[in-house]
């Protein structure tokens, strides 16, 4: 059982989604105790994606070349180590250096493990990347829930982040006895380019990514804009679409396998804009929230099975194509948000959201050409 090379990736995609959350409701209390502003508490937070970038990079060549097991359990350790530090980082300096660290963990991680799990789903000869990334999700929700009841139980900050990566240090222990010694691929070159397949599956997941970034950061004060909810109440829109991509993820594997990826993509993309639609157009606020349980849904599985096209593709090295689909990915996350707050300050975020409503078709019309 603890061989089974199938928990193991699971394990690895919780322990990511795990400590991601854990930091999170740590940054109010990391911004209190160092005193800074909003402004600076952002440039610090940017390290994080700065990191991130970095490690996307470093992890696509390194899993290329000594394989993706490594890679996996050196990072999940490092998270492990960086996770009290960042709840104990007492300047701007040390915290900023540490978030760049931490973020450059998460993304080398992020690139190993989906190199990992595309090989397991490769051996398997079944899909089980949908299955893979719903453990990530499912870590997050665990992850936020324990910082958020440590914290209200009154347990220090150094104290929860100490438990948390206790907890996440023994599911990476027990991870690494499953993980398999991926074949390394060994490019002659250091840099490998993205070709045209790539760049379009990478294209396709940068739209996703910048899809849900809109959700995460703009959901809510798209429903305040449009008066479908009150201030204390537009987080639900988040909420649902959180839920809906967890529920879609545990399914998305059977999806995959009953209708194929090209039809879960282009299904998935017309659901989401579907749902964007309803948020964007009615009028009957409930209906209109709902909308945001379909993007959540239709969302769902679209990257899992981009990650596994860009395994399949044979026009460049199968890690170094992940990488290079995460590394994008990692744009949409960073950049898109912010895109979408400028269109939305220039013709308002109702006319933001059109236009990612507008990608999403994009992404159903070019879809099959991507997962072949």
């Amino acid at each position: 059982m603890l061989r089974d090379p199938r928990l193991a990736t699971r394990l690895a995609f919780a322990v990511d989604g795990f400590l991601t959350a854990c930091w999170a409701p740590l940054i109010p209390f990391a911004k209190a105790r160092l005193g800074v502003n909003d402004a600076q508490l952002g440039l610090l937070l940017l390290c994080t994606g700065v990191g991130s970038l970095v490690g996307v990079s470093a992890a696509g060549l390194l899993s290329a070349r000594v394989g993706a097991r490594p890679v996996v359990i050196c990072t999940g350790v490092g998270l492990c180590a960086l996770l009290p530090a960042l709840a104990a980082s007492g300047s701007p300096l040390t915290l900023g250096s540490t978030l760049l660290a931490f973020g450059a963990c998460l993304g080398a991680l992020d690139v190993a493990m989906n190199a990992h799990g595309v090989q397991v789903e490769a051996a398997a000869g079944a899909p089980l990347m949908s299955g893979f990334h719903a453990l990530y999700s499912l870590g997050g929700a665990a992850g936020a829930g324990w910082m958020t009841l440590a914290l209200r139980s009154h347990l220090s900050p150094q104290t929860s982040a100490l438990i948390a990566a206790a907890v996440a240090l023994g599911l990476v222990t027990v991870g690494a006895i499953g993980l398999i010694a991926t074949r390394p691929e060994a490019p002659h070159k250091l840099l490998v380019w993205p070709t045209g397949l790539v760049l379009l599956i990478a294209a396709l997941a940068a739209t996703m990514f910048l899809s849900e970034g809109a959700v995460f950061d703009w959901s809510a004060l798209l429903l305040l804009e449009r008066r479908l909810a009150s201030q204390s109440e537009a987080g639900v829109g988040f909420i649902l679409f959180s839920v809906a991509m967890t529920a879609g993820r545990l399914v998305g594997d059977r999806l995959v396998k009953r209708l194929g990826g090209r039809r879960v993509v282009q299904v998935g993309a017309l659901t989401a804009a579907a749902g964007f639609l309803i948020v964007l157009i009615c009028p009957l606020a409930p209906v209109a929230i709902g909308g945001f349980f379909l993007v959540g849904l239709g969302a769902a599985n679209i990257v899992p099975v981009l990650f596994s096209a860009a395994a399949r593709q044979r026009d460049m090295p199968p890690t170094l194509a992940v990488a290079a689909v995460a590394s994008t990915g990692y744009v949409g996350i960073l950049a898109g948000p912010p895109i979408l707050g400028f269109i939305g300050h220039a013709v308002g975020l109702t006319g933001a959201f059109w236009l990612v409503t507008a990608l999403l078709g994009l992404v159903a019309l070019t879809g099959a050409a991507a997962i072949g």
